[in-house]
């Protein structure tokens, strides 16, 4: 099930959560679930992958809001400073090796240390608002399990994409759509988040880009609850997008495809925590 809160502005101040109600309209978010407790800040755990970012970094960690209770780094063998960076910027941030190659890669090692009730995905490059968190995060609190940022929702953008990637994003989400009976609006952005209890049920096993995409469509088949929000896409800030728009786009479709309804799924690649992670624990 998937669900586009609608963001209104009252009086051209903050954001609210849907617009003036009828009594017949149904509740704006499901109901929470019974196990759910109050969120503290130990709750959210926010897993960035990096490599050569050290530009990046103090951008980034300096806005990232009280809401977060631990970062994790996911370094991929960086050449710069970018470990020697962060640390400065955040002392307490939990570096972790990368123990392979591609940002999928990085994301399910940050995924396996986090200690979080709910974990936020964020780039290192500049190109995603840290500060854009807590709304994520509030519908993770309000009975959803699985929260993507759009930026092709009213309130959300794009001051990076083209429009190559514009019209591929496009026919790639037309096919997620239709596969699935949904109603996204964004496929190939990968500011996310979601409730930690859930990931075994993401079931995640890609290496590259193509791993938002399969995290979308592993939520969908799981039946989680999914909420889109407004998110907008800036430019990188320093140096060059390790993505490329028709290779990472094949990888994408081959995702779509194999992962379609009724297609033969693809073994999980088992992905050890990091023995650093391990020393440190994690929660169960």
């Amino acid at each position: 099930m998937t669900t586009q809160p609608t963001l209104s502005r009252s009086n051209g101040s903050r954001p609210v959560d849907h617009p003036l109600r009828r009594s017949t309209d149904p509740p704006p978010h499901p109901m929470r679930r019974a196990g759910d407790r109050t969120p503290s800040r130990l709750a959210v755990s926010l897993v960035v992958p990096a490599l050569n970012e050290a530009r990046n970094i103090p951008w980034v960690f300096e806005q990232i809001p009280e809401c977060v209770g631990e970062v994790l780094l996911v370094d991929g063998d960086s050449h710069d400073a970018t470990v020697r960076v962060a640390t400065q910027i955040l002392p307490e941030v939990r570096s972790i090796p990368q123990n392979g190659k591609g940002k999928g890669n990085a994301l399910r090692t940050g995924f396996l240390a986090a200690r979080g009730d709910y974990i936020v995905m964020l780039d290192a490059d500049g190109s995603m608002s840290p500060g854009e968190i807590p709304h994520f995060v509030h519908f993770l609190e309000n009975g959803y399990d699985f929260v993507k940022g759009s930026r092709f929702v009213e309130g959300g953008g794009s001051l990076d994409i083209t429009r190559f990637r514009r019209l591929g994003n496009h026919a790639l989400l037309a096919l997620v759509n239709r596969l699935y009976d949904a109603h996204l609006t964004d496929l190939c952005y990968g500011f996310c988040a979601f409730r930690r209890s859930f990931l075994d049920q993401l079931d995640l096993h890609a290496t590259g880009f193509e791993i938002e995409t399969e995290m979308v469509v592993h939520a969908l088949r799981a039946g989680l609850r999914i909420a889109e929000v407004p998110s907008l896409e800036l430019p990188r800030r320093n140096g060059r997008s390790n993505l490329h728009a028709i290779s990472d786009g094949r990888r994408v479709l081959r995702t779509l495809l194999s992962e379609r309804p009724g297609a033969m799924r693809t073994a999980a690649v088992p992905l050890p925590v990091p023995a650093s992670a391990s020393r440190e624990g994690s929660a169960p």
